[in-house]
């Protein structure tokens, strides 16, 4: 398990050096431009092993009662509820002089409503975050709190490399928590019965495979359509390994134009599996737990999704046996290859610059993510951006699996809603949502983003 653990930390360095450089202009850095030693990782890897408990802070345990108050994504039916849970229990019992809140809202529903607390001033003191552009945006308000004071009491047990996305004219203004990727999961009972053993390794592979469920009467693919950013984890693969994850990446940090062509070919790519009935036509109107809990069900042979789902699948003793994870295959072989993946270190926690006790806060919100990160990877949430510690023989092969893909890799494109500015996502993700109701093809798709995004 501790070359396990090294060799995930080396895989996840090298590839999460994006850096969203300066607030008001993303960086030019790109993960196939940076280099990590691996060896020096996998040191800082193993130390893990004996870390665990941070010094006490002087603030945070003084017997002065102070109240905090945090809003995240962690609602009941969120993956990541129960690290949530379980680090806030050690936060309560380790500093009973703060009186912690906190609030949970659903995903989509989040968005907006940490925008408008931003331009009214009327934050918590800790708030999550996607990192990149969205927390840029926030930093280009002067809304939140610089990190980098505190940060250097958690140096050794937090690497600079991890905060590449979370920092901005090179401060720091985020704690990063877990990581995750799109994987694409297969029920492998439904997939056996149409005579494959493993999920398909070609496209020409994956689309004989979706033709014969289709035939037996099996649906290959659920999408949430009510939650655009579930229709990008399928539409933004497609792109990936048709374009390129260099062309994608470039696209997202407005280094090339929308207007490529190779991009219209991978929409219309997309849309021919949703006009092939390749996916569930009821899903445009449900939520995303709605569908992943149909592909529990049976329903669906695939579902492509953050790996953050690995948790939930881990705890279902019916399903785990029938569930496994790979990469959504190469569809251009002159353009993409397999390794090039989607996602990326993004999930974070900042500090509003407005809490009548901002210090204190950032000390809390590093205790906390270094929590939240510990009990997430070990639930299967995510690969840790903190350095790991202790017993981590738990760690679900699910998850182990999502490991040995992002230690292979070769390139990340961070989830395009949050590697652009709201502006730009918010008009991105209405085109997605008019590609997935099959109202623009892929010429009208890049013509249109590339005059509505500049």
């Amino acid at each position: 398990m501790k070359r396990l653990v090294s060799t995930l930390m080396a895989g996840v360095m090298v590839l999460s050096m994006v850096g969203c450089g300066s607030s008001s202009q993303t960086s030019e850095t790109t993960a196939t431009e940076t280099e990590v030693s691996t060896e020096a990782v996998a040191e800082v890897a193993d130390a893990g092993d004996v870390k665990g408990e941070s010094k006490d802070k002087e603030a945070a345990s003084s017997d002065e009662q102070i109240d905090l108050t945090m809003w995240c994504i962690a609602t009941e039916s969120d993956s990541n509820r129960h690290s949530y849970e379980a680090a806030i229990a050690d936060m309560k019992e380790k500093y009973p002089n703060i009186n912690f809140t906190w609030e949970a809202f659903e995903n989509q529903s989040y968005k907006t409503k940490i925008k408008a607390a931003v331009s009214a001033n009327e934050m918590p003191d800790i708030f999550f975050t996607w990192s990149c552009a969205f927390l840029g945006d926030f930093v280009d308000a002067d809304k939140v709190y610089c990190l980098d004071d505190t940060y250097e009491n958690y140096k050794s047990e937090l690497p600079e490399v991890m905060l590449g996305n979370s920092s901005y004219d090179g401060k720091h203004y985020g704690v990063p928590l877990t990581m995750n990727i799109v994987g694409l999961f297969a029920n492998m009972e439904l997939l056996n019965e149409v005579g494959y053993d493993e999920i398909p390794g070609t496209y020409d592979e994956f689309i004989k495979c979706c033709d014969a469920l289709k035939t037996k009467g099996i649906i290959p693919f659920g999408c949430a359509g009510k939650e655009t950013w579930c229709v990008t984890e399928y539409l933004e693969s497609v792109i990936e390994k048709s374009a390129g994850a260099d062309t994608l990446n470039n696209i997202f940090l407005g280094r090339e134009s929308w207007n490529n062509q190779d991009v219209a070919d991978a929409v219309n790519t997309f849309q021919s599996l949703v006009n092939n009935g390749y996916f569930d036509p009821s899903g445009i109107g449900l939520t995303n737990d709605e569908v992943k809990n149909n592909f529990i069900a049976g329903k669906y042979a695939f579902y492509m999704n953050g790996t953050w789902n690995c948790a939930d699948f881990a705890a279902n003793e019916e399903f785990f046996p029938k569930v496994k994870v790979g990469e959504f295959p190469v569809i251009n072989e002159d353009k993409a290859k397999l390794g090039q993946l989607i996602g990326g270190p993004s999930d974070t926690l900042a500090v509003s610059a407005s809490s009548p006790n901002a210090d204190i806060a950032a000390e809390y919100a590093f205790e906390l993510g270094k929590l939240i990160c510990h009990y997430g990877y070990l639930d299967g949430c995510g690969l840790p951006a903190w350095t790991p510690y202790g017993d981590t023989s738990s760690v679900n092969e699910l998850t182990q699996t999502v490991a040995s893909i992002v230690a292979n890799a070769d390139t990340m494109v961070l989830f395009g809603d949050t590697a652009m500015n709201a502006d730009s996502a918010n008009t991105y993700l209405s085109y997605v949502d008019q590609v997935y109701g099959c109202l623009l093809d892929g010429d009208e798709f890049i013509e249109g983003l590339s005059k509505d995004i500049q």
